[in-house]
């Protein structure tokens, strides 16, 4: 139960934090991303924060083997730079800019009612499904889906 309860309260934090540093308005968002225009850099600053605090985490969760409550520790191990690496930071990227939302702030602004999140999140779910169809297979070359 105590598991479940910090999950909440961490999300619950999360997305203040989103809503407070701006990062959940797609306005100030696009402002941001939009270098040849009228650039709002002020989101640099708490991307440089993210970073900072991201950083002391990872310092702190590699001298350890166990999460705080006893569960296992799976840090990420891969260390290539690939094609679906690439390929995914792409789609990401170009995603964020044309809607201004990425997954969390997209998940704040539909707890808000946001139509744009709503368009957007239904429309992440589908390019996550059509990912999924594609690792199983179901659109290889010869195979008819069943």
């Amino acid at each position: 139960m105590k598991f479940s309860l910090v999950s909440f309260v961490s999300g619950l934090l999360f997305g203040f934090g989103l809503m407070i540093s701006g990062l959940a308005n797609p306005d100030k968002v696009l402002g941001f991303l939009d270098l040849a225009g009228l650039w709002d850099p002020s989101l640099a600053l708490v991307m440089a924060g993210a970073i900072g605090v991201g950083l002391f985490g990872f310092m702190v969760a590699k001298k350890r083997t166990v999460t705080v409550f006893g569960g296992p520790l799976r840090l990420p191990t891969a260390t290539q730079i690939d094609k679906r690496l690439v390929l995914g930071s792409l789609a990401f990227g170009v995603g964020w800019g044309l809607a201004g939302f990425c997954p969390g702030p997209a998940l704040v602004g539909l707890g808000a009612g946001e139509i744009k999140a709503l368009v957007f999140t239904a429309s992440m779910v589908a390019g996550m499904a059509i990912f999924e169809l594609f690792e199983r297979g179901w659109f290889a070359p010869g195979k008819a889906a069943s």
